[in-house]
């Protein structure tokens, strides 16, 4: 007898369908990534939740809100959509992650802002940028 376990998909939304949530539907924007991605750039009125801190703060978000995550183009907050939908919330992830929303043209912080790369290599890479600005 075949397996008859269902699989669910990874609810995903578009820039578009994330605007409208946030905006119309009080949705909470939570990006999963690394501390030197969100310092380099992110979507405004998001909250800093990062994926490794995951289980230990759900808490910090209201169940009863939808609530759309994001990362650099979608692993990780795929991982974090799914653990939190099973957890009972509404989530979705935001389709394309900050890459895509950053190649829309769409704002970021702060101002300047961009998607950094994500891993250890990249955060020092980007910790010496920073310091040859300064």
């Amino acid at each position: 007898m075949a397996d008859e376990t269902k699989v669910d998909e990874t609810k995903e939304v578009s820039r578009e369908e994330a605007q409208r949530l946030v905006e119309e539907e009080g949705a909470q924007l939570i990006d999963v990534r690394a501390d030197h991605e969100w310092e380099a750039g992110r979507i405004p009125g998001a909250t800093h939740l990062p994926l490794a801190e995951l289980d230990e703060r759900t808490g910090e978000i209201d169940q009863d809100r939808p609530v759309v995550l994001y990362c650099r183009g979608g692993n990780r907050s795929t991982m974090a959509t799914d653990a939190l939908a099973a957890a009972g919330y509404d989530a979705a992830k935001l389709s394309e992650g900050i890459v895509g929303w950053e190649e829309a043209g769409l704002p970021l912080d702060p101002e300047g802002g961009y998607a950094a790369e994500s891993g250890e290599a990249a955060a020092i890479l980007d910790a010496r940028k920073r310091s040859a600005r300064s």
